[in-house]
């Protein structure tokens, strides 16, 4: 009873592959006189060059390979996928250097020297954008800090999304490129929680604080973002790795900080000062020697600052 309806399946597929017919001569697969072009997806019939079928494409590779840095790109059907962080997202045509016709033959003179007028004239089109020209060296940059700070394609992705709201509005007018992929950077970190202080981007971007803090400032008014409070629990980690403190200075260090949340206490503060300040008391806790100057230097603050949060802590905690 299985059997029945599959060899019936099987049997419609292949009167579906014998009905391919070509109007004008009559010719059909069964004769080998039908072809499929590879480039446009057409099926033709190679007697009379008439377009039996439209374009039936698809986006799934010819090769299945397990490896995908392995891959030959060259045999694989669909292109790039979209992207935000392309200055054309994934989706600009360029016209081919190729001088063959759809049968492979090479053009005459005249034909030739025309497409490579169109060539050219679609390479000004792209070349005379002005967004292009914003967007290509701000998603190249974008790129750079990917590679820097081992960022993730969604960082990148609402990182370009961001910077384009931002050149709608008008923002980079007046500003540089760099300090405004940076500020819009900052931000996308800031919302989806990952732990990068606004120095660590200064001094990757070689852009100054105060740059940046400016232009990071005017996306958040302009865009009416609503960022997140930072969690203060994701810096203990970082700093303990930095100070290379043991795993039970950090396991304390994150009740303490737990219990200063509930208390209401880190509200407002620096989180990367704070993280120090109480993993300097959990270390006293479980009798680990380390001093302010290394948490200090962990933490990117000054031994003064982690003081007078020292004191803070010791007055209300």
């Amino acid at each position: 009873m299985v059997l029945e309806p599959i060899a019936e399946k099987q049997s419609n597929i292949k009167q579906q592959r014998t009905e391919i017919i070509c109007s004008l001569c009559s010719n059909d697969n069964n004769e080998r006189g039908i072809i499929t072009d590879p480039i446009s997806g057409e099926i033709i019939c190679q007697n009379c060059g008439e377009v039996v079928s439209g374009k039936q494409l698809l986006t799934s590779p010819e090769c299945r390979v397990a490896d995908t840095d392995k891959r030959d790109r060259s045999r694989i059907r669909a292109g790039t996928p979209r992207s935000l962080a392309r200055h054309d997202m994934g989706l600009a045509t360029k016209i081919g250097p190729m001088d063959k016709d759809a049968r492979g033959h090479p053009l005459d003179t005249a034909m030739s020297s025309r497409m490579g007028r169109l060539r050219t004239w679609d390479t000004r089109l792209y070349a005379d954008n002005p967004d292009y020209k914003n967007l290509q060296p701000a998603f190249s940059k974008l790129l750079v800090l990917k590679d820097k700070l081992g960022l993730s394609d969604a960082v990148v992705e609402r990182t370009a999304y961001m910077y384009r709201k931002a050149q709608e509005k008008g923002l980079v007018r007046g500003r540089t490129i760099s300090a405004v992929i940076a500020a819009a950077l900052y931000g996308v970190l800031k919302e989806m929680g990952v732990s990068r202080t606004l120095n660590e981007i200064s001094e990757v971007t070689n852009i100054k604080r105060k740059e940046l803090a400016k232009a990071y400032r005017l996306i958040v008014l302009q865009l009416d973002l609503k960022l997140p409070a930072i969690d203060p629990v994701k810096y203990i980690a970082k700093v303990a790795n930095k100070a290379n403190l043991s795993e039970k200075t950090k396991r304390q260090a994150i009740d303490i900080m737990y219990d200063l949340a509930k208390r209401g206490i880190t509200a407002g503060k620096d989180p990367s000062s704070l993280a120090a300040a109480v993993l300097y008391l959990a270390s006293r806790n479980t009798g680990e020697n380390v001093t302010q100057k290394d948490l200090a230097e962990a933490s990117g603050k000054s031994e003064v600052t982690l003081r007078m949060r020292l004191k803070e802590l010791k007055r209300q905690y």
